[in-house]
């Protein structure tokens, strides 16, 4: 592989919201790389607006940076003003910079993942907040939602929204078609052994994800309480603390968000290298968001008045002022993920 190619092999292992890479890259010189994305707002009612997307985008752009100082070169990101935001085009160019080291995060570029089971509940050192609160640089700021009391309201949180997530059409046809069954490790879907549930409720949800009807008759027998409290509940409290990254002001367009991405994966990062953990926490902040906006998600009316409530929940744990939540999440020590989401290979990723 030539340096620019080294570059990309590591840059695709940035997150995306279930491992959907939403990015293509095409090479256009020796130091420049068009990237090529999209959103995925036409048909994932968590793709509002593509900003989560558009975080991703932040996420592999920083991750593209980090990769080119391992070579001692500066990467500039700069987004081409005639691309659709839905199909956003990023011109990058590398340039030899002698004030440029290798970053301490590269290490752990490949080895950053989600653990969507139960860590520990031991609190963050200082140390370890200030070196997280330092990674999201001067226009963002961590919120920190920790102790007992505060866990416990993330936890229900999660929980509650757990159910609009559960009992939602829109959200099972997401579901469907991202989850790898019978893997523990997936290139471009999420493996279901990463999903955080034992095998007996594993069982129930691969025989439910079949049809939209199975699931609705599982929801109506058995209820939603076996998952939520294994992939929501139980893990809420199980952590060191919650976590909200916020942007000093209101984001106002798709710059903002590619901001807040790169801010969001530094923060990654910075906590992969001290040894720690991360699930990110993202169901409040985009139905809540659906309710600021007062858009229609669901054909399910119940659900909108359902997402009306946790809205006020939601207001009740991260405060009054959530629209500059950029990301959330729950981090703390413990064992590693031993399933993951991986990448597609670079030669698949090329345009």
């Amino acid at each position: 592989m030539n340096t620019i190619e080294q570059i990309l092999d590591l840059a695709r292992w940035a997150p995306s919201g279930d491992n959907t890479q939403v990015w293509r890259f095409e090479i256009l010189a020796p130091d420049h790389v068009a990237v090529h994305c999209y959103d995925t707002r036409d048909h994932v009612v968590y793709d509002l607006d593509g900003h989560p997307s558009q975080v991703a985008v932040g996420a592999m752009l920083e991750t593209m940076a980090i990769a080119a100082s391992a070579h001692g070169l500066r990467a500039d990101a700069l987004r081409r003003g005639d691309s659709p935001d839905t199909h956003p085009v990023f011109d990058v160019r590398f340039t030899p910079d002698a004030s440029i080291t290798p970053s301490p995060l590269l290490p752990v570029i490949t080895t950053r993942s989600v653990q969507r089971r139960p860590l520990s509940t031991r609190p963050l050192t200082a140390q370890e907040k200030q070196a997280l609160e330092a990674a999201v640089g001067p226009s963002h700021q961590v919120q920190w939602i920790e102790g007992f009391g505060g866990r416990w309201s993330a936890a229900r949180l999660m929980f509650n929204n757990a159910k609009l997530r559960l009992t939602m059409p829109e959200a099972y046809e997401v579901h469907r078609s991202i989850i790898d069954w019978g893997k523990s490790h997936s290139p471009d879907k999420v493996p279901d052994q990463a999903l955080g549930v034992d095998n007996g409720t594993l069982a129930l949800m691969k025989w439910a994800m079949v049809s939209w009807e199975r699931v609705n008759t599982m929801n109506t027998l058995m209820g939603t309480w076996a998952p939520r409290l294994q992939m929501d509940l139980l893990p809420g409290m199980a952590c060191a603390a919650h976590f909200v990254i916020r942007a000093r002001s209101a984001p106002a367009g798709i710059d903002d968000y590619v901001a807040a991405g790169r801010a969001t994966q530094r923060f990654w990062l910075t906590l992969t290298a001290l040894g720690l953990h991360m699930q990110p926490e993202m169901t409040p902040l985009i139905f809540g968001r659906y309710v600021r906006n007062a858009v229609r998600f669901s054909r399910l009316d119940k659900l909108q008045e359902s997402a009306r409530r946790l809205y006020g929940q939601l207001t009740g744990v991260i405060g009054n002022d959530p629209a500059t939540a950029m990301f959330m999440g729950r981090l703390g020590a413990g064992k590693g993920a031993k399933a993951r989401s991986l990448r597609k290979p670079l030669a698949e990723l090329m345009k």
